[in-house]
């Protein structure tokens, strides 16, 4: 039988041989065959290594790694609880598509549920539909090789789950690291059928919904078709002739009663009149799948595609030069209130934000408040400069942030990588900024809208008068945390700002690693904010 050391050599082998350029590693003692073939491997530069001393900073990281190389990424736990804290990445993979590939060290079946240290009778297949699969056997070489061929071609993550038996270190610490394997040159593209694509007919008046990685697929049908693009910030489609920037904002308005077909592709998750819109039954939905296979229908109304549509032609000028001119206007309102200061201070410090996104950079957005804002704030960008706006939108979680952010400017190279994320996204993921001194660390600035808690709770229902009493402590959050001293507690660059000018001289600057940039914002009124915005279309 292969010892626990050919099976780790053969798997990063054949991770090697699918495109797999990076993997993280969170240490432990039953993955220890992966871990020294990691790191001869790093040693040999045939794969990039990154350790991680949290398992849940270890799956983001990775995650990011995928979003941002467009590559499939791995990372690698011992066994035990280490393996569920892969979760929260794994549902996010899932619900977005990304080709994460979980490398689970186990202990030999027969251990299962005698109680034996660090065995958890359920780690094999512990997250369930979420991920395929596949136990191997101590010492099964062939099918370790052929689990890891079948999740470097999958679309979502997936789970080889190694069982180790002694030794689990070769008996030479010179034992042979890789095998060479010249990779793949697999990438991800995004998932069309290969299936006729249908023609839509010409007349109704139609917008395009692009939602999160619908990428330039929707931008290319809304300009062929003539369309009013509606484009979320993270969709990879907001940019071009006929995207709007305040689309949202419209949609309540009577041009948006005028609507009578929508298509909808990517995964639209960031305002309740895009979902209305797309729930209504009076309205023809037309939703095409995206790369993780789901058809966007919050209404179950629409009929669904699983090819982008073509159009016989151009549809009636005067549809979307109205939305023009409407967003315009719109557009300014926005513009000339964040220029106000005081409440609408945050609005500013999202338009500064999208206008340092310059050609070639990446910019990384958390969920909440800070995506909404960006989605109203930030500009419309030409078409073909190859930004990349991603967020982790699957599940639309605030956890893992800050190290998916760092394995996406990692994996890409850009012009510039910036983060932008509300103070309790940047709390949750602060172990994301424990990174050891030797390993591999990226030039990213990250901004910090700080308002001391959950701003995005009072513009909901909870946020009304009535419940006043009880919104700061449970939904307000005040924690008072100061992240300078935090920053500090890592040594990572940190700077304070309190106006936008130096807000925008500290982000033309270079930066070397990583640094962060607090702007403090203010909450009290933030509710009062969303009233003043809706009212301005």
């Amino acid at each position: 039988m292969s010892t626990s050391s050919d099976v780790a050599r053969a798997v990063l082998a054949g991770l090697q041989r699918g495109g797999v350029t990076d993997v993280v590693l969170a240490p432990g003692s039953r993955s220890a065959p992966l871990s020294l073939a990691l790191h001869a491997a790093d040693a040999e530069g045939r794969l990039r290594l990154h350790v991680r001393v949290d398992e849940r900073t270890a799956g983001f990281l990775a995650l990011g790694l995928a979003k941002g190389g467009h590559r499939p990424s791995a990372v690698v736990t011992t066994s035990g609880t280490a393996v569920a804290n892969l979760h929260p990445a794994v549902l996010e993979a899932a619900h977005s598509g990304e080709p994460l590939i979980v490398l689970s060290a186990d202990r030999p079946a027969e251990l299962r549920g005698t109680g034996a240290n660090q065995t958890n009778r359920w780690q094999s297949g512990l997250f369930g539909g979420a991920a395929v699969a596949v136990d191997v056997s101590p010492g099964e070489v062939d099918a370790a090789v052929y689990a890891v061929g079948h999740a470097v071609r999958r679309r979502g993550p997936s789970q080889v789950n190694l069982q180790f038996v002694e030794p689990l270190l070769p008996a030479h610490p010179g034992a042979p690291g890789l095998e060479a394997l010249p990779p793949s040159g697999r990438h991800r593209t995004h998932g069309w059928s290969e299936t006729d694509p249908e023609t839509l007919a010409s007349g109704p008046r139609t917008v395009m919904v692009a939602g999160d990685d619908a990428g330039p697929p929707a931008r290319m049908l809304a300009q062929r078709a003539n369309w009013p693009l509606l484009a979320e910030p993270t969709s990879g489609a907001r940019t071009g002739t006929h995207a709007l920037r305040s689309y949202r904002l419209l949609i309540d308005t009577e041009l948006g009663q005028e609507i009578e077909r929508v298509v909808v592709t990517g995964h639209p998750t960031l305002s309740r009149p895009v979902t209305q819109l797309l729930s209504r039954h009076d309205l023809e939905v037309v939703s095409v799948r995206g790369r993780a296979g789901v058809a966007t229908d919050p209404g179950r109304v629409a009929r669904v595609l699983d090819t982008m549509p073509t159009v016989g032609g151009p549809d009636d000028e005067r549809w979307v030069q109205r939305w023009r001119a409407a967003d315009r206007r719109t557009s300014q309102a926005l513009d000339d209130l964040a220029a106000g200061g005081g409440d609408a201070l945050v609005l500013a410090v999202a338009a500064e934000v999208g206008l340092a996104v310059r050609p070639d950079a990446l910019l990384v957005v958390g969920s909440s408040q800070p995506i909404r804002d960006l989605d109203l704030m930030g500009p419309v960008y030409e078409a073909g400069q190859r930004r990349l706006i991603i967020g982790n939108r699957g599940l639309a979680g605030i956890d893992g942030t800050l190290s998916t952010a760092i394995g996406a400017a990692l994996a890409r190279r850009s012009s510039r990588a910036l983060a932008y994320v509300g103070d309790l996204t940047f709390l949750h993921d602060m172990g994301g900024l424990v990174i050891g001194a030797r390993e591999p660390r990226p030039d990213l600035t990250i901004v910090v809208a700080n308002d001391d808690g959950g701003s995005i709770f009072a513009s909901l229902e909870q946020g009304a008068a009535p419940y006043t009493a009880s919104f700061e402590r449970v939904f307000g959050t005040p924690h008072g945390v100061d992240l300078a001293a935090l920053c500090r507690s890592t040594a990572t660059p940190y700077d304070r700002v309190d106006d936008v000018a130096t807000l925008r001289e500290l982000l033309a600057r270079e930066v070397d690693g990583i640094r962060v940039i607090e702007v403090p914002v203010p909450r009290v009124n933030r509710r009062v904010l969303s009233e003043q915005i809706r009212a301005l279309a």
